[in-house]
């Protein structure tokens, strides 16, 4: 099979290798907080830390993927994400105001490199992939996504008590290094064009040519949505609904575990399946989250909300192979990375507003009527934008 050759296989382990370290930091973290060496504080503010900094690398390495080559930002963004662990670990050495102060540093500069790492990943593959492999290679990134998000946190829980938090905190260092120095050279393309213009340009650019294509607007406010209330009612609520009715972590620890299987069968699904309407099934794929919230009204009978969050992973990869394949096909490859910096940006970017605003909703309204409505907003959303001309193939020319 094409998509295993070795460039392939090479962007795929400096992809797993970003997802590793990216997974494993907040897991030692934690980890570090429970030996009260960082107070719950500083673990609060270092995660507000990185989100800016990812905020701010998603659309900046877009644009210079765009202008440089994405494998450039591959490798700055995997030595960032290398160079931040030791500016975290001086932050931990003490409680003095410096050592906080390189806390926070790190902690920016960590979400720097991982933002970095996204849109230029993606833009990767359609230079390493042919067209016909590129749902294949797609699935296999998306594999590479949910393993790691199970493996990260357990190796390293295992490193960390065997042999301590300095050899987790390395571990890291070295997965991003990995990411670095691993992944091949793509082929060579016009991107690096003698024209630039300013920051705000070139971003306006990207934004110019999302709105050529109604199918990409459509998808992007619809995963921004779903992320925005079902996602958030996953990370805030099932905690509380997991101790009503287990009197501990067992719900919420069996349905994260049967999201992720299903978001990998589902990943496995994608690698042959090529359905005719892909984006009306990408986004009836994507409405499958709606059942998640319906299903913790429920939560008695647990076998309810384990179904439906595999069926939500399920339809996640059903969704999310098809819709990178389509932006890497549709978009040209001088804007591929600025669009998906967009994508991420939005989708990642306007989560934690889900996430703040989902407490105060449900002490004001009840949590059976945010459970309700999100699951409505979510099974209606999709729903809505199958109605925008070109989603139906999430392409203009079929």
């Amino acid at each position: 099979m094409k998509t295993l050759s070795l460039p392939f296989l090479r962007l795929w382990i400096g992809n797993t290798a970003s997802g590793l370290a990216t997974w494993a930091l907040p897991f030692v973290r934690g980890l570090v907080a429970m030996e009260s060496t960082m107070s719950s504080t500083e673990l609060g503010l270092s995660l507000a830390a990185r989100t800016v900094g990812f905020l701010i690398a998603v659309p900046l390495a877009g644009i210079l993927s765009d202008r440089h080559g994405p494998r450039r930002i591959v490798l700055v963004s995997g030595l960032v994400g290398a160079v931040s662990i030791p500016i975290i670990v001086s932050g931990l050495s003490d409680y003095s105001p410096a050592a906080s102060i390189l806390l926070l540093v790190g902690a920016a500069v960590v979400g720097l490199g991982q933002g970095a790492c996204r849109p230029a990943y993606q833009a990767m593959i359609p230079e390493i992939v042919t067209v016909d492999h590129l749902q294949a290679a797609n699935a296999a990134m998306s594999i590479s996504v949910r393993v790691t998000s199970l493996v990260g946190p357990a190796a390293v829980s295992f490193i960390t008590l065997a042999f301590g938090t300095g050899a987790a905190f390395t571990t890291i260092a070295a997965l991003w290094l990995v990411s670095a120095v691993v992944p091949p050279r793509g082929r060579v393309s016009s991107r690096a064009s003698s024209s630039r213009r300013n920051i705000l340009s070139e971003f306006l650019v990207a934004v110019e040519e999302a709105k050529r294509h109604p199918w990409f607007v459509a998808g992007l406010a619809t995963l921004t949505i779903v992320i925005a209330t079902g996602y958030s009612v996953t990370a805030v609520l099932v905690p509380a609904i997991s101790q009503q009715v287990s009197g501990g972590a067992m719900l919420m620890t069996e349905t994260a575990t049967a999201f992720m299987i299903g978001a990998l069968f589902g990943a496995l699904l994608a690698t042959k399946w090529k359905p005719v309407n892909r984006g009306w099934t990408a986004l009836a794929g994507l409405s499958l989250y709606g059942v998640v919230p319906f299903s913790l009204l429920a939560a008695e009978s647990m076998i309810v909300p384990i179904f439906a969050f595999f069926l939500a992973g399920v339809g996640i990869e059903i969704f999310n192979v098809p819709w990178f394949t389509s932006v890497q096909t549709e978009i040209p490859q001088d804007r591929l990375a600025r669009v998906s910096s967009l994508d991420f940006l939005f989708s990642y970017g306007l989560a934690p507003a889900g996430l703040a605003l989902m407490t105060p909703l449900a002490d004001t309204f009840g949590r059976d009527a945010v459970l309700v409505s999100s699951g409505i907003i979510c099974l209606a959303a999709p729903a809505v934008a199958m109605l925008i001309p070109t989603t139906r193939h999430f392409s203009p020319t079929k």
